[in-house]
């Protein structure tokens, strides 16, 4: 099996750095730029597959942090891979878990073999190695899995996050041996993505870049942004790392980010976005619009009969039912509240992405990234309308 990603750059838009690509594994085709919803623990929550497929989304996420510690690799394993164990027929992306790693800096111990930590669940201690990681990774089976990287914090010293892309580029290169060496559990191949580290300092993330780039692997990421930079300085420092990447390659930006992020970073030359922001929002009554945010708890929906949550939308929450009653139902405490307004949510971020790919194959993207921006951005700018 070859480790030779499938991937089309199809047009780059002649007034920005959009691009629109196709990406193909053994699971779906990915028609890019595109957004990948987060599953977590081997669900995207309060969505089924069914719902998933319903708003287009041909590629999802799980976390190996969580999945290592519960059920565990091997129960996944077992039961065929990450694919069978949550019936998604779909692509697949797993994370290397390094984010939520170092995240638990407090209690975790970090050596240049790898990170010792505490499980958030039990206090349990746990190892991840690159070896490690890429082991439970195979086990769980995704198209697409990253390597083991260091993301210092967003206010870490210059020292430190150049210790943390020195780290990052010795971890990559025992990922990919070890990804090398062990084969593909389930028959089809997975391909290892690299993370271009180096916080909001240029040269540390060009330095990070040409030597993954020069390890040759499937795809590279962008991580340790949204961690605390302003968005300006995010949309910058994206634009230049996506600048030293491969153009016949696909880039993908972790955990970015609100619609408006998106856009910006489709212009940057991004292809690939995941974030919980659609899920997590929508548990806590926000809905993402072609307008702006709704927040559906405000009092001034408690009426409101003759309006969706998007006019522009054609998911089935807006096609069926009111604000008001998606109110009730949030104010009320029903599950159903959640799941429509998580269905909307999905719904526009695709559909966001879908109208972006089309704009950048007509070379009009920019000027309807500005147009969306400005219409997004109206709720926020009115301070009469409820929010």
């Amino acid at each position: 099996m070859t480790d030779n990603l499938s991937f089309k750059l199809i047009k780059t838009d002649g007034s920005c750095s959009a691009r629109a690509g196709e990406l193909t594994t053994a699971h779906s085709t990915v028609n890019t730029p595109i957004f990948m919803p987060v599953g977590t623990q081997a669900t995207v929550k309060a969505m089924s597959p069914l719902e998933l497929n319903s708003c287009g989304c041909p590629i999802i996420l799980g976390n190996t942090y969580h999945l290592h510690l519960r059920p565990g690799e091997d129960i996944i394993k077992e039961a065929g891979g990450l694919h069978k164990f949550e019936s998604w027929d779909g692509s697949l992306l797993t994370d290397s878990g390094g984010f939520q790693v170092f995240s638990l800096r407090d209690i975790s111990k970090i050596t240049d073999d790898g990170v010792e930590f505490q499980s958030h669940i039990d206090g349990s201690r746990h190892f991840f190695s690159p070896e490690k990681v890429m082991e439970i990774e195979h086990d769980l089976g995704a198209d697409i899995i990253m390597v083991f990287d260091e993301c210092p914090p967003s206010d870490a010293e210059i020292a430190k996050v150049k210790a943390a892309v020195d780290r990052t580029l010795a971890w990559a290169q025992r990922c990919l041996d070890h990804h090398h060496k062990i084969g593909f559990h389930h028959g089809y191949p997975q391909y290892l993505f690299a993370i271009v580290q180096g916080g909001v300092a240029e040269a540390l993330r060009e330095q990070c870049a040409r030597e993954l780039t020069a390890m040759d692997f499937p795809g590279y990421a962008v991580g340790g942004l949204a961690v605390g930079e302003t968005p300006d300085v995010m949309y910058k420092i994206a634009q230049f790392t996506a600048s030293c990447l491969p153009q016949n390659k696909p880039r993908y930006l972790m955990g970015v980010g609100t619609p408006i992020d998106i856009l910006e970073c489709i212009s940057a030359g991004i292809d690939m976005f995941d974030c919980v922001l659609p899920t997590r929002n929508a548990r806590n009554g926000s809905a993402f619009t072609s307008k702006g945010k709704v927040n559906i708890r405000n009092a001034a929906y408690t009426r409101d009969f003759s309006h969706p949550l998007d006019e522009n939308c054609s998911c089935y929450a807006c096609a069926n039912f009111s604000r008001a009653y998606i109110r009730h139902l949030y104010m009320a405490g029903e599950i159903l509240a959640i799941r429509l307004m998580t269905l909307h949510n999905i719904h526009f971020y695709m559909e966001l992405v879908r109208s972006a790919r089309a704009h950048i194959l007509g070379d009009t993207f920019n000027e309807w990234k500005k147009e969306m921006i400005a219409q997004m951005s109206s709720l926020h700018r009115d301070t009469s309308a409820p929010l």
